[in-house]
């Protein structure tokens, strides 16, 4: 710390000429002086500059390294969060995958009583029964959506593993768009409890999934 001498002394000066202009009682005082800020200045010795840069270089990368290690932190905890959703993902696609097949059998068998009392005899046309059954095979075929639901399921994770060169966030979102698509189309094919208890379990997780996506760069 350097004290300016000389000026203090003039403001000094200049105040007790002030005083006695406007006939005030009371002498200068050392905080009337010091209330000047330029009469007392930090110390500015040939090395100060130096030692103040480094000193707030280090501080600046030990804040950047400290960023970096958070931000590593909480992309873990973000992916390991994603390969929890998209288990619980193929869980669920799991589930519609064994149903899918029985939906049509049950199908069957309800069509064949229907169709059984109506006629109110135990002959069948077993042939319009087929034709029935294979038009609501194909009205209710849900096989396309679930392949393409896996696959984005493995893109997703390909994404994640991937090399960043490409704005992550930004694709896993498309990705996330897509699922939401196969999974309204399963949801309106189901026909079924269990299907639309899982197509709706789809949704749940993937708006998660939509919502962890948002905190990806």
């Amino acid at each position: 710390m350097v004290v300016d001498v000389e000026r203090a002394r003039a403001y000094a000066e200049a105040l007790r000429e002030l005083r006695a202009a406007l006939d005030l009682a009371g002498d200068v005082s050392l905080a009337d002086v010091l209330r000047f800020g330029d009469v007392v200045q930090p110390s500015r010795g040939p090395d100060a500059g130096d030692v103040d840069e480094a000193l707030l270089r280090a501080l600046v990368e030990e804040a950047a390294a400290a960023a970096v290690a958070l931000r590593e932190v909480e992309g873990e905890r973000l992916r390991a969060d994603f390969e929890a959703r998209l288990d619980a993902l193929a869980e669920e696609l799991g589930r519609i995958e064994a149903r899918a097949p029985e939906r049509l059998v049950a199908e069957r068998d309800r069509l064949r009583e229907a169709v059984r009392a109506l006629a109110e005899q135990d002959d069948v046309d077993e042939e319009r029964l087929a034709r029935e059954i294979a038009y609501l095979a194909e009205k209710w075929d849900i096989a396309e959506e679930l392949v393409r639901f896996r696959s984005h399921i493995e893109l997703f994770r390909e994404t994640l593993a991937g090399d960043g060169e490409e704005s992550v966030g930004k694709r896993l979102s498309f990705v996330v768009q897509e699922m939401h698509r196969e999974a309204n189309t399963i949801g309106s094919k189901a026909n079924d409890a269990t299907i639309s208890q899982a197509a709706m379990a789809l949704k749940e997780e993937i708006e998660r999934l939509r919502e962890q996506v948002e905190n990806v760069e």
